[in-house]
């Protein structure tokens, strides 16, 4: 477990947009996600999700993505700043591409999301700005396809989560389950 993890930002926004306005905290709500966000729901809320089936089990109510992502960024000529990825917490210190499915990550005092599995990026991402998309998706040494965009999860356990909350993470019994998209 790593000591310094934290939430370095929190995000939501009650429309379909690709980018989400920084708030000054969530309220988490077990088993439907983020209040007022438009991901909200026991039930898929992503549109091109819902047309496929409405009836599937919503696995993407809460968005993670690591700020370390936007310094590494940064470089390659992409200024990323918090929400702008449509993210809902924006976390500092952890490698949440490292997870294995199922980690419970216990954000603030009561609040526990429960990790679904890894963001799968769409185009839009590049009219936000060209070229990102292939910074989040493409393929390592092996031929392997790595995403970088971000993990899902679900709400466990609800409760207020703020910028500068601890982070503690608890990882499933073994053996883990490397991340797929979801």
């Amino acid at each position: 477990m790593n000591e310094t993890a934290q939430i370095a930002a929190v995000h939501a926004d009650d429309g379909h947009r690709f980018s989400k306005q920084s708030v000054d905290f969530l309220e988490l709500v077990a088993g439907h996600g983020v209040a007022g966000d438009a991901h909200y729901g026991t039930t898929v809320q992503h549109r091109s999700r819902v047309r496929v089936d409405p009836t599937q089990p919503n696995l993407r109510q809460v968005h993670l993505i690591h700020q370390e992502l936007f310094e590494e960024l940064a470089p390659k000529g992409f200024a990323v700043a918090p929400g702008a990825l449509g993210e809902n917490v924006t976390t500092v210190g952890l490698e949440l591409l490292a997870l294995p499915r199922g980690t419970r990550l216990h954000l603030g005092e009561t609040a526990v999301v429960e990790v679904t599995g890894l963001r799968n990026p769409c185009s839009q991402i590049d009219d936000y700005q060209r070229g990102l998309l292939k910074e989040l998706v493409g393929y390592d040494d092996a031929g392997t396809l790595v995403r970088r965009a971000g993990i899902m999860g679900v709400v466990h356990r609800g409760g207020t989560v703020h910028p500068g909350d601890r982070i503690a993470v608890e990882l499933p019994e073994e053996p883990h389950e490397a991340l797929e998209r979801v």
